[in-house]
């Protein structure tokens, strides 16, 4: 059985969000098409994501020196744990969806935080003498994101592309992504670009 993950982080209602509205539309066909596929959703605005702190650094110093475990602090030991729990949960599944807005030409603070949690060595990649590898190969991932204006291809978007370069540094190098861009911009065509966004989630839902 097939394993997707949905991964969320918006604070808006899905009906007033671009890229919420849009991942239903993409669900909801996921769903038609591989009705017994197990789905599971995490909206990082309500996600108690462990973040990459002090205790964590210190922590992983030690480990690193070659102290025992036993060294670590009850905080430090219980925050790696963590982390290492959060990388291990992503890793189990097979697909992998992000709906995300650009904010200030990039993610909000959320998502860098999930990344930062799900990135690590022994979990979803590896160092090797040539450098690191991901762990995660034949894995898909799709991004739906929107944007006010018009960044795709642009050298300011550190949106979309980055979560592509995170992706592929975790093997993971079947990457698609849905653009809802140019709605604040261009206000007066918000329905052709939803309905645009749309087609693409259904015809993404067929694909994945």
């Amino acid at each position: 059985m097939t394993k997707l993950l949905y991964v969320t982080c918006n604070l808006k209602p899905a009906d007033a969000s671009r890229s919420l509205s849009t991942g239903k539309v993409f669900l909801d066909e996921y769903r038609r098409l591989h009705p017994d596929d197990e789905i599971q959703s995490i909206d990082l605005y309500h996600h108690d994501i462990q973040r990459v702190d002090t205790d964590v650094l210190n922590g992983w110093g030690k480990l690193r020196s070659g102290q025992d475990p036993d060294s670590l602090t009850a905080e430090e030991k219980r925050k790696i744990d963590r982390l290492w729990a959060h990388a291990g949960h992503f890793a189990s599944f097979d697909r992998y969806v992000f709906v995300t807005p650009m904010w200030n030409l990039s993610f909000p603070a959320e998502v860098k935080m999930y990344i930062d949690a799900i990135c690590i060595a022994g979990q979803t990649f590896q160092y090797s003498p040539t450098g690191p590898v991901g762990l995660l190969k034949g894995k898909k991932c799709l991004n739906i994101n929107s944007s006010g204006g018009f960044h795709s291809g642009k050298g300011d978007d550190h949106s979309v592309p980055y979560l592509k370069s995170i992706m592929r540094f975790l093997g993971v190098d079947d990457f698609n992504a849905i653009i809802i861009e140019g709605v604040d911009a261009q206000n007066e065509r918000e329905q052709e670009f939803r309905e645009m966004a749309a087609d693409q989630a259904v015809a993404a839902a067929a694909r994945f």
